[in-house]
């Protein structure tokens, strides 16, 4: 088993190497156009194809699917936003119409990467509109100010959930403790204290 792992990682090795033997520059490697989202569109896509292989039962052209009562039935077109780009996708389908992929699911049209970078800009209090220019200018993929306020909405809906959420009549330990961070607050960047209360119940003392 370890010389197998170590096969496979002698193979995977020769394989970058000869893959990143033609790029020049960094724009080759890491550009909107560049090899990591080339390879990137193709990883994903492989995904797919073996999901829809998991789904049916059988590999593609297996003689074995005919008369299972579902197939294969082409493709459909999705381009995904992360953070290598926009990343046009070939998403498979089924005859039934009952595959659900999990890679990319049916109507993401963003990855979970690119909704972290768009939280980690907002927390450093860039307006939603400074971290779509941001994001653009970064990874070429546009987004509009809408989509990051969707994004930004759906943390701060989990925060007044949890905020509001009922606590016990008694925590035999409570440890109080502040931060200093800064925070935009009206156009301009102030030093402001984060107060954290931590509060032991007693199932956990």
């Amino acid at each position: 088993m370890a010389r197998r792992k170590e096969v496979k990682k002698e193979r995977l090795e020769e394989l970058v190497d000869e893959m990143i033997s033609d790029c020049e520059n960094p724009e080759d490697l890491l550009g909107r156009d560049g090899l990591v989202k080339q390879m990137t569109k193709k990883l994903v896509e492989r995904m797919l194809q073996a999901e829809m292989t998991d789904h049916l039962g059988y590999e593609k052209h297996d003689p074995s699917g005919r008369g299972s009562g579902n197939s294969r039935n082409g493709s459909s077109a999705k381009t995904l936003k992360s953070e290598h780009g926009s990343i046009p996708l070939e998403i498979p389908r089924d005859r039934r119409g009952s595959f659900e992929p999990q890679v990319v699911g049916k109507g993401q049209t963003r990855s979970e990467i690119l909704d972290e970078k768009i939280l980690s800009l907002y927390a450093r209090g860039m307006s939603t509109r400074d971290i779509r220019d941001q994001i653009e200018e970064l990874y070429g993929v546009a987004i509009s100010p809408t989509l990051v306020s969707e994004v930004t909405d759906a943390v701060l809906e989990e925060v007044k959930t949890w905020q509001s959420r009922p606590l016990d009549p008694i925590y035999p330990i409570v440890y109080l403790d502040a931060i200093r961070v800064k925070i935009r607050d009206d156009h301009t960047i102030k030093n402001k204290a984060v107060y954290l209360a931590l509060g032991v119940n007693i199932q956990q003392s």
